[in-house]
């Protein structure tokens, strides 16, 4: 009778699971209370993760978007758009983002973070975009406010855009900049600057206390400031710029923002565009992943930096993340840098196994990779990283790309947090 019950209890609890437990070839169950939802986006123009946090609160990481009257942008240099041209990728982040977050009455964009100011993440106007009711620019996240609401925007520039040289200029950030203000006065929308080295700026909206001890976001790192790993305590990578030569400044892509996301034993890294391997001749300061690394920790996921470049992964940044699981968000022939994925592979770098995913890898990097390449665990799809309850056990969750199905293609782990 005892055996009996045993097997009936682990019966019913069992169905308990598979009921929200995912299956290939079938929709993705929508997110419930207590799981963390880390969804790299595949649109092919540009970068996008969607976050649905433990109590329901949601973060969209880039929106981004290319010139779409480049020739570039449809050439077999750059992936394919997704699901297809029928929209533009604005559009398609908000609504990816709603069925996303089916569960809320009211779905909206809790947090809209912009790592950097560059067309692949945060869109690029052209006489392609359409114009909005605010006389800016529809295109990357300009696109997506006018679909779904977004409450908070962070950005490395708020509110003088001026770091390390003004963007009076450049016409993404101009067109960006009309957004900002036309939201502010007529949507509500919040514009802050991240600020490095804070646990609390980008936070739990729902329920807070629930999770207290259990979850934060980390901001590791802006416009070369980084933290310490010291209670709130930052330095200043970058020279000041009275030292420099104008033509000798940060570039956009060593100003980007990294984040650490943790959730019980789970941590989850994503640094923009920062590079971590020099140019000959370039100075040690044009590497920002390792005075990052020293800071982080190891992680259990990581979301390549600027999208596997050969500039980036640099063996001090791979052997201190020492991650499980990469993820590689993929829009040109360039990503990812065979080289990189020579580092990523060594066991040299860092001991044990590592799964790396990618969300969309062109022939042309197939044939001239090769062998690294089929190593890969899935080479297209929206890549989703589910956390359990607590943080103690994630999956990885390929889902179609092609459609608005959130059909499973594939389900990989259990894996579990360090």
């Amino acid at each position: 009778m005892k055996r009996f019950y045993v097997l009936a209890c682990l019966f019913v609890f069992g169905n308990v699971l598979i009921s929200y437990g995912q299956t290939v070839g079938q929709p993705l169950p929508v997110w419930q209370e207590g799981y963390l939802d880390i969804h790299q986006i595949n649109t092919g123009r540009g970068n996008s993760a969607f976050l649905i946090l433990p109590d329901g609160t949601t973060a969209l990481i880039d929106a981004g978007e290319l010139d779409l009257t480049d020739p570039r942008t449809t050439s077999p240099r750059n992936t394919p758009a997704r699901p297809n041209a029928d929209r533009h990728a604005g559009e398609w982040i908000a609504r990816y983002a709603r069925k996303a977050q089916s569960f809320r009455s009211d779905p909206a964009i809790d947090y809209a973070i912009m790592t950097h100011f560059h067309d692949d993440h945060m869109g690029a106007p052209s006489s392609a975009s359409k114009k909005s009711a605010g006389g800016y620019l529809l295109t990357g996240v300009t696109e997506v406010g006018e679909h779904i609401p977004i409450r908070t925007l962070i950005d490395r520039g708020w509110p003088d855009y001026n770091y390390p040289r003004s963007f009076e200029q450049d016409p993404l950030v101009t067109n960006y900049r009309k957004f900002l203000s036309w939201q502010m006065q007529n949507k509500a929308l919040k514009v802050e600057r991240l600020q490095a080295g804070r646990n609390d700026q980008i936070q739990l909206l729902k329920q807070p206390a629930k999770y207290k001890d259990r979850f934060e976001i980390r901001n590791l790192a802006v416009n070369g400031e980084i933290w310490t790993g010291v209670g709130s305590v930052t330095r200043q990578h970058f020279p000041e710029l009275k030292s420099l030569p104008q033509n000798q400044y940060p570039n956009e892509n060593m100003c980007s923002m990294a984040l650490r996301l943790s959730y019980g034993k789970f941590d989850y890294f994503s640094g923009g565009d920062i590079p971590g391997v020099l140019q000959f001749g370039a100075p040690m300061w044009h590497d920002v992943e390792t005075p990052v690394a020293r800071s982080v920790g190891p992680v259990e996921v990581q979301l390549l930096d600027h999208h596997g470049n050969r500039d980036s992964q640099n063996g001090f940044l791979l052997g201190s993340l020492r991650p499980r699981v990469l993820v590689i968000p993929v829009w040109s022939s360039d990503h990812p840098g065979h080289d990189v994925l020579a580092r990523i592979y060594s066991q040299q770098v860092y001991p044990g196994d590592r799964d790396v995913f990618a969300t969309n890898i062109l022939e042309a990097n197939k044939l001239v990779i090769g062998e690294m390449l089929n190593r890969l665990k899935s080479d297209s799809g929206h890549v989703l990283v589910r956390v359990d309850p607590g943080g103690d056990t994630y999956r990885v969750i390929i889902l179609e790309d092609t459609d608005e199905s959130f059909r499973v293609k594939a389900i990989h782990g259990p894996y579990q947090s360090r």
